[in-house]
């Protein structure tokens, strides 16, 4: 059985094409640049010739691409997006025009003459496949597993932060345990318009999983055989740009915390930390923060076992939190493609005896 798993950062997309056939340590590996940096690049390469921009598409990651585009939008250069590209940018595309950005038709932008054209989307498989096959790998695969962080299509005047932590929050009452918390396509919830244009994107047959990526990068870590030590522990994911903490016992969601990976300092990391563990820690300090929020829900007598995932934990050098550092399989960067392993095996029941036989190596 051939899985491929996508896990989609800001900086980075983490790739592992599990085959139930070899050891896991066998199967192919790729750390390659995310998509919206990718986007980003071919943004401000448009900027450096001053051409203008078409960006068409559907939605996918901001970010580093966001920045791109109001860098060459500072610079007095045209920009035109159809609206689902867009939304990339902002759920609200009366913000996004106000940046200056024209908005047009799929048919208006055929008549756009001039302009680099930037087609925009997280997930471009037929490229992928192409690239495996180039390198000898056979890319046919049986199923997909991606993670993204989606912030949801927030209602106007709503704050992203607040609608992501509060879907997050209610997701986590009701399914309690991680690998719970990944969806398969007829699961998605509307409002999840990155996940949804995912979905969208893929054939119709293959099957796929979609999970955020603080989640999945935590069920991965639990494959790192001295975290699977200690049933009570708390999982770390340093992102490139966002950090969560999820306290844990088992698979079970104790409490959680999410931040912007930027606005944290060691000395906040360890403080925000040690708060979750003894459930002093309140949704308002870390929204007061700009960070996302904080949930608890429950702890147990102790402390926990800290395990540290993520391309930012060199955040955690010499932390009174002395955490773990995490390398699944012997990939740190492959955390959450585990985790997306990990949750195929949980919520397809085909999948599930060869990945856990290949799992338990």
């Amino acid at each position: 059985m051939r899985l491929l798993c996508i896990d989609i950062g800001a900086f980075t997309q983490d790739i592992l094409l599990f085959d139930s056939r070899l050891p896991l340590e066998n199967c192919p590996q790729l750390v390659l640049p995310s998509p919206t940096s990718r986007v980003a690049q071919r943004i401000e390469e448009a900027t450096k010739k001053r051409r203008p921009l078409l960006l068409t598409g559907t939605t996918m990651g901001g970010g580093p691409c966001t920045r791109a585009l109001s860098r060459h939008l500072k610079a007095g250069l045209k920009a035109y997006a159809t609206p689902l590209a867009a939304t990339t940018f902002d759920d609200d595309l009366e913000v996004v025009k106000s940046w200056g950005v024209e908005l047009v038709s799929e048919d208006e932008a055929k008549g756009v003459k001039g302009a680099a054209s930037i087609e925009l989307r997280d997930l471009d498989l037929s490229a992928l496949c192409r690239g495996l096959a180039a390198l000898g790998i056979d890319p046919q695969i049986e199923g997909l597993a991606v993670a993204v962080l989606d912030h949801g299509a927030a209602p106007s005047g709503t704050s992203d932060r607040h609608f992501r932590f509060k879907h997050l929050g209610e997701r986590v009452r009701e399914k309690k345990a991680l690998p719970a918390l990944a969806y398969l396509t007829q699961e998605l919830p509307p409002y999840l318009t990155r996940m949804r244009a995912i979905a969208d994107s893929v054939k119709e047959g293959l099957p796929l999983l979609l999970m955020d990526t603080g989640p999945a990068a935590a069920l991965g870590a639990g494959e790192d055989r001295e975290v699977a030590r200690y049933p009570y522990r708390l999982c770390l994911n340093l992102g490139n740009a966002h950090t969560v903490a999820l306290l844990l016992y088992q698979e079970n969601i104790l409490g959680l915390w999410e931040h912007h990976t930027h606005l944290l300092t060691p000395a906040s990391l360890a403080r925000l930390v040690q708060k979750l563990i003894s459930g002093r820690l309140t949704h308002e300090e870390v929204w007061e923060e700009r960070g996302h929020g904080a949930l608890v829900l429950g702890r147990r007598r102790g402390r926990p076992f800290i395990a540290a995932t993520g391309p930012r934990r060199g955040m955690l050098h010499g932390s009174p939190l002395k955490p773990y550092l995490a390398a699944p399989h012997g990939s740190m960067m492959l955390a959450g493609c585990y985790g997306l392993l990990r949750a195929c095996a949980h919520k397809v029941e085909v999948f599930r005896q060869e990945i856990e036989e290949t799992l338990a190596g």
